[in-house]
């Protein structure tokens, strides 16, 4: 056994009858069969199914529904670690995390929504504080490649040169995956809130919109929209869409930990593209793309031919997939003592990489000695090196490399 449990089941995946959902099952019982788990959904029907697709006819289900805050309460008092897959967040989330925060239970989820995570900050961190739950967003493609690719990156600094970096650079670079259902229906709310709400508009475009109120926010501007030159990769960068919750993550991580990278630590994020003319086509893409989905009408027209939530790529589509990204922390006098760290990771990012990264944040919070009490964490301030450790069993890799 991986642990001792408590009258509880150690996980409880709620969002099993969905398409990552399930793939975040399929793993645990294949690899992790010897914990005490079970999956959870609405539906007994389709729970059953995923029992059956799996070949598990003993698996616990639990159903709940999410509009339901007593379902939520049940559902978390049943167990020491809900790993939710159920998104939009905004739209399913808040109940949930609500009543984990409430009844102590640790929680990680997949989301990229800012806007919905920086609402319910305020509402939900004294009763996690309190109860002694951790609670962990965006455990997945977003946000930890780079949030905890800044971790390593700092820390190889500190142990290479005795300081850290005051300015550090993310960089997309190099997949093959397709873009999941999931997501688009969650950044098609976010993208529909802050047309329609200017608190949830201001959180999207705020760098800072997830550090903690108390504290002054730094000097980093928006999120790089043009074509750039890129120095230190001799490379044209263009946007990253996920750089619009991944730099707001990794700026958390930095106030979470006494801002032990300095008040005026500053995190960019970009996409490595071939030549110009590929960065010029990728920032006026993202333009054309980011306007044309500000309009109601054009938006919901898009969004039919876009993936849909359930939908998701073949097992060879997602075992054949892969991505790159690099981390570089810069020495502040000099270049040559720069450190660079590629996060590789096998299977696309989206299905196969991510479902195992939320698996294992959900088992390091079940098993692992955690150095944080309760509260809202980051992948990086609250699991730290345990997932690090953790994510080298499932293939995702963080290495320096030569600059």
């Amino acid at each position: 056994m991986e642990g001792e449990t408590t009258g509880k089941f150690d996980i409880v995946v709620y969002g099993a009858t969905g398409f990552t959902g399930a793939l975040v099952a399929e793993y645990l019982f294949q690899s992790h069969g010897d914990i005490s788990w079970a999956i959870a959904g609405r539906s007994q029907t389709k729970l059953d199914a995923i029992k059956h697709q799996l070949g598990a006819p003993e698996l616990a289900t639990l159903v709940a529904d999410s509009d339901s805050v007593e379902d939520m309460t049940r559902l978390a008092a049943q167990s020491r670690v809900i790993i939710s897959t159920v998104g939009p967040y905004a739209r399913y989330g808040t109940n949930l995390l609500e009543a984990c925060a409430a009844e102590g239970t640790h929680y990680c989820d997949l989301t990229g929504e800012p806007q919905w995570m920086a609402a319910v900050f305020e509402r939900v961190s004294s009763a996690a504080e309190e109860s002694g739950a951790r609670l962990i967003h965006c455990c997945g493609f977003d946000s930890i490649p780079s949030d905890l690719g800044v971790f390593v990156a700092q820390k190889t600094m500190m142990e290479k040169h005795g300081l850290y970096a005051s300015t550090v650079s993310g960089r997309m670079g190099q997949s093959k995956g397709a873009v999941s259902g999931g997501t688009v229906a969650s950044m098609l709310l976010a993208v529909e809130q802050a047309v329609n709400d200017p608190i949830a508009r201001k959180a999207m475009n705020d760098p800072y919109a997830l550090y903690p109120a108390e504290l002054e926010p730094g000097t980093d501007g928006p999120d790089q929209k043009g074509v750039q030159w890129d120095d230190s990769f001799e490379s044209w960068t263009g946007p990253f869409v996920m750089a619009a919750i991944n730099s707001k993550v990794v700026r958390r991580s930095n106030a979470l930990a006494s801002l032990l990278y300095g008040a005026d630590f500053s995190y960019n994020e970009s996409m490595l593209t071939s030549n110009r003319r590929a960065a010029l086509l990728l920032a006026g893409g993202t333009a054309v793309g980011t306007a044309a989905f500000a309009i109601g009408p054009l938006r919901r027209l898009i969004a039919k031919r876009l993936p849909q939530p359930g939908e998701g790529p073949t097992l060879s589509e997602r075992e054949s997939g892969f991505f790159e990204f690099f981390v570089q922390a810069h020495h502040p006098e000099d270049a040559a003592k720069d450190v660079r760290i590629k996060v590789r990771g096998k299977r696309d990012p989206g299905y196969g990489a991510t479902s195992r990264m939320i698996a294992q944040a959900g088992l390091s919070l079940a098993f692992d000695d955690l150095d944080v009490e309760g509260g809202i964490w980051t992948p990086a301030s609250g699991l730290g090196d345990h997932l690090v450790e953790r994510l080298a069993t499932v293939d995702i890799h963080f290495e320096e490399v030569s600059l």
